[in-house]
């Protein structure tokens, strides 16, 4: 099996999931890079994780009312899942769609969300949107639960195309104000009193009484439009095809400027950009077929390490590798992981603002990358996890005796691979040379040599190269 087809097949795991242990990216590496795709566009085919079970592992998982425990559920999820593409798209969703957990404190309707955007992340946009349009957790967020026929609130009609659709300098006022009174009577069961025994989901509902049945004029057509028919327009829209073709390329293939500068600075890639939208109106914004497009083409093939890590993949990118919280073993550090990423900037169910998160080279500043470096580091510390003894297993079944320079490219390549500088390597060489020759043909000289190992793969991780996908 040619190496090219593991970096291609580890890109793609970046990308396309959270990573993947060296023994999965070979097993999908014979299996050929098209069909691992397809398989990715498929998630029914393949098991979910079961809960009932992990709950009796996690007795806590039980109680709906905590953030930081579903924080650290979902980023389980991300570690685990069988269904990668069917979670990084959750990721997505719940990026581009932010809604955050401190205005309404209820956490229930953000699982609900959560679980929304895993049912319907791979469908179509209308689908997509009417979903979202329905959600209780958007509704309050966005006061539509406010929107009434003789009061119109325009916050969701606004947003719906500014940040979730459309985007800046498409739409006018007067579109923004007759979309608000389409979605009149669109709101949410109010659930039952906390007290005593916690909180309790919500649904969509529809006051028939308190919708603006009268004409309404949107996007150049007229008619007595409900929200159903508002989006049925909005998704049809060029602009919203480039819009999320957009956020598809900044998400999966390489860091674009921040949204708000969208209507100023051009896509770093116009031509990628546009194959994307051009497959979005193939199917009717199908976003598998987009998918497909993006994974099978070369813009995404050529574009490794062109995107720095957000907080969520670095955790369980690290996780993965090193091979801990594996399913469905007992962890009682599972909750801790939500709060790993939210010490890194990224506190999942409760993004700052409506507007999401920074991406790029803004997850990254003195502190944060402070945190970063010292959670990849420290997870490597123990030398018996099972990705650290696969890591020295594998290296040891390469040659007896390791020079500085193979131990260097052999822990970069089974940790990855990674790319790294010139300037970089010769750091890690530095090391290398100062440990010497490295030997596997006796037990204590695997376990000199496995030291070296473990201190080697910490300097890959605090690495500026490994901050990148």
């Amino acid at each position: 099996m040619p190496e090219g087809d593991v970096g291609l097949m580890a890109h793609l795991m970046r990308r396309a999931g959270f990573g993947a242990t060296r023994a999965e990216l070979e097993q999908l590496a014979s299996k050929g890079y098209e069909a691992v795709v397809e398989d990715l566009l498929d998630p029914a085919a393949f098991a979910d994780i079961d809960e009932d079970v992990w709950k009796r592992y996690n007795m806590e998982l039980s109680y709906n009312d905590s953030l930081p425990i579903h924080m650290g559920r979902w980023l389980y999820r991300m570690i685990n899942t069988e269904k990668p593409l069917e979670e990084k798209m959750t990721l997505f969703w719940h990026h581009v769609f932010a809604t955050g957990w401190y205005k309404s404190e209820h956490t229930p309707s953000m699982i609900q969300q959560i679980e929304t955007f895993r049912e319907t992340g791979m469908s179509d946009m209308t689908t997509i949107l009417v979903a979202l349009a329905k959600d209780p957790a958007m509704n309050y967020w966005l006061d539509n639960c406010e929107n009434h026929k003789d009061e119109p609130n325009e916050n969701w009609g606004r947003e719906l195309l500014e940040l979730f659709s459309m985007g800046v300098g498409h739409y006018t006022e007067n579109d923004i104000k007759n979309a608000a009174r389409a979605f009149t009577g669109w709101t949410f069961e109010q659930p039952i009193p906390l007290y005593p025994f916690g909180s309790y989901e919500s649904d969509f509902r529809y006051v028939a009484e308190d919708h603006d049945e009268s004409e309404k004029t949107f996007l150049g057509e007229t008619g007595n439009f409900d929200g159903e028919d508002i989006i049925a327009i909005v998704a049809k829209q060029k602009a919203t095809a480039r819009f999320i073709a957009r956020h598809m390329y900044n998400f999966f293939v390489a860091d674009e400027p921040q949204v708000p500068a969208w209507e100023l600075e051009p896509p770093n890639d116009p031509a990628a950009v546009d194959t994307l939208v051009d497959a979005y109106f193939e199917k009717d914004g199908d976003i598998k077929h987009i998918l497909r497009t993006l994974f099978n083409s070369d813009f995404f093939k050529a574009a490794r390490f062109k995107k720095i890590k957000s907080p969520a993949e670095l955790v369980a990118g690290t996780i993965k590798i090193v091979g801990t919280y594996r399913f469905p073993e007992p962890n009682e550090d599972v909750v801790a992981l939500g709060g790993t990423t939210t010490v890194m900037g990224q506190q999942l169910m409760n993004p700052p603002t409506v507007e999401g998160w920074h991406t790029g080279h803004e997850w990254i500043d003195g502190g944060t990358l402070n945190e970063r470096i010292n959670f990849a580091v420290n997870q490597f510390n123990d030398l018996s996890k099972p990705g650290i003894q696969d890591i020295i297993n594998r290296l040891g079944q390469r040659s007896g005796k390791l020079t500085p320079d193979k131990l260097v490219d052999g822990c970069l390549d089974l940790v990855g691979p990674v790319e790294v500088s010139e300037t970089s390597r010769d750091a890690l060489l530095r090391y290398a040379n100062a440990a010497g020759d490295i030997r596997f043909d006796s037990d204590r000289a695997r376990e000199e040599s496995a030291v070296h190992v473990g201190r080697m793969l910490q300097l890959i991780v605090s690495t500026k190269e490994y901050q990148f996908a």
